[in-house]
């Protein structure tokens, strides 16, 4: 195999030093045309390829970014794999089960694809890693050594203890998503959708359209930003219509389809269901249509069910789900443009955009639609 031509090679063939290679490859306006073009000539001649890695040592970049995510599918029970070849095909029966509480899953899956179709329409390469749920101990050594390898880093809120994201923003370029820090606000570039207005609008049109003045929300996890908003948005549609928000009950449903089916199930015997649902994501909403289902109790003819996030199975629910769709892909685009803008101005105040989001109305809300 024939030795690949160096650097070295080129400055020797071109009759210039190594620098003014560098500058060609690097900073060719810095060079007089004549020279830029012998050092282009020898480039040809010779087939030298530069190295990405030595341009980006030299350069100090990376052209890379990292995205951090919490844990998805929980990644910490994978166990050893073994690689293995067998030409089989085993026969098994496949019993109903619940569904699986995948809420997380379906929402990064979005974000980062919106993420990779961004940093591919900019030209960079995105570096992914996960901190395992039980695992805390483990996140500021992923952190650091992403970190090292990446000229800037996009976070998802509550993936990074905030002692952490503190020491990481001295470091290198931080954009966060859905929220930053407790009371850091105006100190990280931040990307996030409505959450509080998309709660608001649904609230309001369910007391004004089809005059619910009983409803309950069923709530996620508590140190959720998105939940916290979405619930203030909820009080603030109920206020709006002379509805008193403390007399709405809240029932923790942690996000989880299962939860949601539970405690579903136990209004319905209790006989102590409110006329609407309103659930802080779509899974709960589809755990309360699942239970609401199999108790016979006709949605939304006697309960109204609505959802939050607008993932895929909210279409092909029966009924389907009215929920709030937020632009879950736009919003890792929208994080990748915004460590690209700081990347390009690292001095210039912070950014926060905040993304419009849309209610869906379908017939788990409105009942039968043409």
């Amino acid at each position: 195999m024939a030795r690949k031509p160096t650097v070295y090679d080129v400055a020797r063939e071109a009759d210039v030093s190594i620098a003014t290679v560098s500058r060609v490859l690097r900073t060719p306006e810095r060079v007089r045309p004549q020279t830029r073009q012998t050092v282009l000539n020898a480039i040809s001649l010779l087939g030298y390829l530069p190295s990405g890695s030595a341009r980006s040592l030299a350069a100090r970049k990376t052209n890379s970014i990292g995205l951090f995510l919490p844990n998805i599918d929980q990644l910490d029970q994978i166990g050893e794999f073994e690689l293995t070849s067998d030409d089989a095909a085993d026969m098994v029966i496949d019993p109903p089960q619940g569904q699986e509480d995948n809420t997380d899953s379906l929402y990064f899956d979005e974000v980062l694809r919106g993420c990779e179709l961004e940093s591919w329409r900019q030209g960079l390469s995105l570096m992914v890693s996960i901190g395992l749920r039980g695992k805390g101990d483990d996140i500021p050594q992923l952190i650091n050594s992403m970190s090292e390898k990446v000229d800037g880093l996009i976070v998802l809120a509550r993936s990074v203890p905030d002692t952490v994201l503190a020491f990481l923003r001295k470091r290198l370029p931080v954009v966060m998503i859905a929220n930053a820090p407790a009371n850091q606000e105006n100190e990280f570039d931040l990307v996030r959708v409505s959450n509080r207005k998309g709660m608001y609008v649904l609230v309001r049109h369910l007391v004004e359209e089809h005059g619910v003045t009983s409803m309950a929300y069923v709530a996620g996890t508590d140190d959720s930003p998105d939940n916290g908003k979405r619930y203030e948005g909820f009080c603030e549609g109920l206020r709006s219509e002379g509805l008193e928000p403390s007399a709405a009950p809240i029932y923790r449903g942690q996000f989880s389809q299962s939860s949601a089916y539970q405690i579903t199930g136990s209004l319905v015997r209790q006989g102590t269901l409110p006329r609407a649902l309103v659930c802080a994501n779509d899974q709960m909403a589809l755990g309360a249509l699942r239970a609401l289902s199999e108790a016979g109790v006709d949605v939304p003819g006697q309960v109204i069910v609505t959802g939050f996030d607008g993932i895929k199975e909210t279409a092909v629910s029966r009924p389907r789900l009215t929920t709030v769709r937020q632009p879950m892909v736009d919003l890792g685009r929208a994080a990748v443009s915004t460590l690209v803008k700081r990347l390009e101005d690292p001095d210039s105040p912070p950014i926060s955009t905040e993304l419009p989001v849309r209610v869906e109305l379908r017939e788990s809300c409105e009942g039968a639609m043409d």
